[in-house]
């Protein structure tokens, strides 16, 4: 893997830009806490085959990426009384901050138009940059996400608790095993994780940039955000959801929400399918998204 370092949008962003620098491009945006390495290397490897450029990269506070450590660790719980009773909630930035960061690297690599791939607050940045950029979106892959509706289904009780209970600090091997927990409470119960790989990628992913200061700041960030459906009805690009219908986190009703209300969206639900990209389904995943992006493009 060929990793690289920008300065765009005021801070620095790490990326990986993979295949042929002629090719449409497609812009990988990765979830709450996640790194550009969440993104299984198979998966991106079947894009690039499909004839793609990938760029996939290290949100803001994540990762390689720019820390905003100075901006502290919010209160989350007082965030989320002040968002259920209407009061405003002030993040250190917005998703739509996150959604400027990705145009920016675009900007840097030369890329005047994308089509965008976002998986679950990714997929919430996503929606963003389709909305506010649209001449720059050739397509939109809205993937395990939601629009931020208060009214939708809540995450399974077990989901909830282990993302609550993310620890700060501690011993390394603590903070493994709960990271390896989390993946598997929230997984796809039609296709666990081999128990060898899913350790190995845990383990890389600490080692590599855990920072889970970094994540309650994202989640503050998505509070923020509430509720996204006006936004949504203004995306004019082409559009695919693709939800698991086994989602503990985010119930396939955001799913159906999100492609509701999205003009011409097209819903593409996978049975067994949790909160994460299985390596079982890398190529039902690449060829859903691929076909999506040829025909918008064709389309247009």
């Amino acid at each position: 893997m060929t990793i690289a370092q920008t300065t765009a949008n005021g801070i620095n962003i790490t990326y990986e830009d993979k295949g042929p620098r002629d090719a449409p491009a497609i812009l990988l945006v990765m979830g709450l806490g996640g790194q550009l390495t969440l993104w299984p290397d198979e998966f991106v490897d079947a894009l690039n085959t499909h004839g793609f450029r990938t760029v996939r990269y290290d949100n803001r506070d994540v990762g390689l990426s720019t820390r905003f450590e100075a901006a502290g660790v919010p209160n989350l719980k007082w965030m989320f009384v002040k968002a259920a009773i209407g009061l405003p909630v002030r993040p250190a930035y917005t998703l739509a901050d996150m959604a400027a960061d990705g145009m920016a690297l675009l900007d840097h690599l030369g890329i005047d138009r994308a089509h965008i791939v976002g998986a679950s607050m990714g997929g919430m940045i996503s929606q963003h940059i389709a909305a506010r950029y649209p001449d720059r979106t050739l397509s939109l892959t809205s993937i395990m996400s939601s629009t931020g509706n208060r009214r939708l289904p809540r995450a399974r009780k077990e989901a909830m608790q282990v993302l609550a209970n993310r620890p700060m600090r501690g011993d390394p091997e603590d903070m493994i095993a709960y990271s390896v927990r989390a993946a598997r409470v929230i997984g796809s119960p039609g296709y666990p994780a081999a128990e060898e790989r899913l350790q190995r990628r845990v383990r890389a992913d600490f080692e590599r940039g855990w920072y889970p200061q970094g994540v309650a700041r994202q989640m503050a960030a998505i509070v923020a955000d509430g509720d996204r459906r006006a936004l949504l009805k203004s995306i004019t690009a082409p559009t695919l959801v693709v939800h698991g219908e086994d989602d503990p986190l985010v119930p396939l009703a955001a799913g159906r929400d999100t492609a509701d209300n999205v003009a011409g969206a097209r819903l593409l639900t996978i049975p067994g399918m949790g909160h994460d990209l299985p390596l079982a389904l890398v190529d039902t995943l690449a060829d859903a998204i691929a076909g999506h992006a040829k025909a918008g493009v064709v389309a247009a």
